[in-house]
């Protein structure tokens, strides 16, 4: 049984601060028939590879019901709203129609638009080339981002190149739990490398364009080793190296972590000046720490994944706290922690920080542990700026209930109800935590408009 409980007034963030929502997608759009098929679509033909044994092939059918997302942008309140582009439909005639029309429906209802151009559906036809183990695929994908800003740079700020290149690589490519399926363990760095790469690359390609406002939406988590023992120390330093550092150092520093550049492809040191390309803001998605302690020689099941026994670490269970419906823990000072130790670690390196995605998954329109679970992550947020970090904004995941990649529909992040059980309709209910951030958005805003004019009275004066 949920407990209800009195939640005290979120403190006012900054001026300007920007709140939004994410979606993706692969995960929403369906119209599977109108782009040529990624990798995700081959992925989830083969029997097994999803849980329910479902397909993206329709999703939320937000391809054809976008007006009625955006309204439901509209009311909630948002100042943006994060979506990410398909590659695939891009490619495909006419697809690039459907995000003009987008973006046009977003600055009429006064959200704004910010793309993510990568986010795990690469076109299938350049997986049969190698995908992302090979380099040629950030050319293809500099190029492809070209034509995306030709097309919308005159109504988008704000761009988001590459969505968490550390999952894609684990899941996608080192351990087969996401497409494109591979299984090559440490083979997969090339992976790693050519994702950042593309990253810098895209990123030139759009300040040619005129873009002035980039980052990265990076994955990222506190990890806490299971002991002080030497096994546990050193297992959880090495997590904290591949997850964490790896796909940080490279973009903040212009460098890889000790030992790890020279296990990359290519010409390292020619391309981390690419990679290191400056950016505007550094996207940070944030959902829980994580437990790590030394190699326990069997296979591990944690939060839906297979851990194999052959790692250098094995992911433990943090005692002593809520988790979600997924099985994650729920760490909220995990936040709080992340952003000072970044701050510490990259210092100046270290640009204006948005959190790109923070949510959680739970069943029922009635979703008071999401409204527990966001009020707390946006006070540890608030603690953060407090403690000088330049965080400058934050959107929850999700807008939608959605296809959950592996997981298929059983998880549900959304703050909108989607019912998947009637595809003909797919009719969707704002749950009780649309209606909580709403109300939080309202106020921020609210306090926003007092202060401004406040701020003019005196000067008036």
């Amino acid at each position: 049984m949920i407990r209800r409980m009195a939640i005290n007034p979120i403190p006012q963030f900054p001026a300007g601060f920007l709140w939004g929502v994410s979606t993706s997608a692969h995960q929403i759009e369906g119209a599977a028939d109108q782009r040529e098929p990624s990798v995700w679509d081959t992925f989830t033909a083969e029997p097994g590879r999803v849980k329910d044994g479902s397909t993206a092939a329709v999703a939320c059918d937000h391809f054809h019901r976008y007006p009625e997302d955006v309204a439901l942008l509209g009311g909630l309140g948002v100042d943006a709203y994060r979506f990410s582009v398909s590659w695939p439909r891009v490619n495909s005639p006419g697809g690039l129609d459907f995000y003009d029309r987008l973006v046009d429906e977003l600055c009429s209802a006064g959200v704004r638009p910010v793309p993510t151009l990568f986010h795990w559906d690469l076109p299938a036809r350049l997986q049969e080339k190698g995908g992302w183990l090979e380099r040629d695929t950030a050319s293809r994908f500099a190029e492809y981002v070209s034509v995306v800003a030709e097309r919308l740079g005159d109504r988008v700020q704000k761009w988001i190149t590459l969505n968490e290149p550390a999952e894609h690589t684990l899941f996608g490519h080192a351990l087969g739990a996401h497409a494109p399926g591979k299984q090559l363990m440490f083979d997969a760095l090339p992976a790693a490398h050519h994702q950042l790469l593309g990253h810098g690359l895209a990123v030139r390609a759009l300040r040619a364009a005129g873009a002035t406002d980039i980052g990265i939406a990076n994955s990222h988590g506190p990890t806490w080793p299971a002991s002080q023992e030497p096994a546990d120390l050193e297992a959880a330093g090495f997590y904290d190296l591949l997850l964490n550092r790896l796909f940080a150092d490279p973009v903040l520093l212009g460098e890889y972590p000790d030992g790890l550049g020279e296990l990359m492809p290519g010409d390292v040191a020619a391309d981390l000046k690419v990679i290191g390309e400056p950016l505007d803001f550094y996207g940070v998605n944030y959902y829980s720490p994580t437990k790590v302690g030394a190699p326990q020689g069997a296979d591990i099941e944690f939060g839906g994944l297979t851990i194999p026994a052959e790692l250098p670490f094995s992911v433990q269970e943090i005692e002593g706290v809520p988790v979600t419906d997924f099985g994650w823990p729920v760490v909220p000072e995990g936040l709080t922690e992340l952003l000072t130790t970044f701050r510490d670690r990259y210092g100046d390196r270290l640009p204006p920080v948005v959190i790109t995605e923070n949510g959680c998954s739970y069943d029922g329109l009635d979703d008071q542990d999401r409204i527990a679970f966001l009020d707390g992550h946006v006070r540890a947020l608030y603690r953060a700026v407090e403690a000088g970090v330049d965080v400058r904004g934050y959107f929850v995941w999700s807008l939608l209930d959605n296809f959950e990649w592996a997981e298929g529909y059983a998880r549900r992040f959304g703050l909108v109800h989607v019912d998947f059980d009637d595809p003909a309709t797919l009719t969707r209910t704002p749950k009780a935590s649309y209606a909580w951030f709403s109300g939080l958005l309202r106020a921020q805003h609210a306090q926003q408009e007092e202060e401004r004019r406040a701020g003019g009275a005196v000067t008036q004066e």
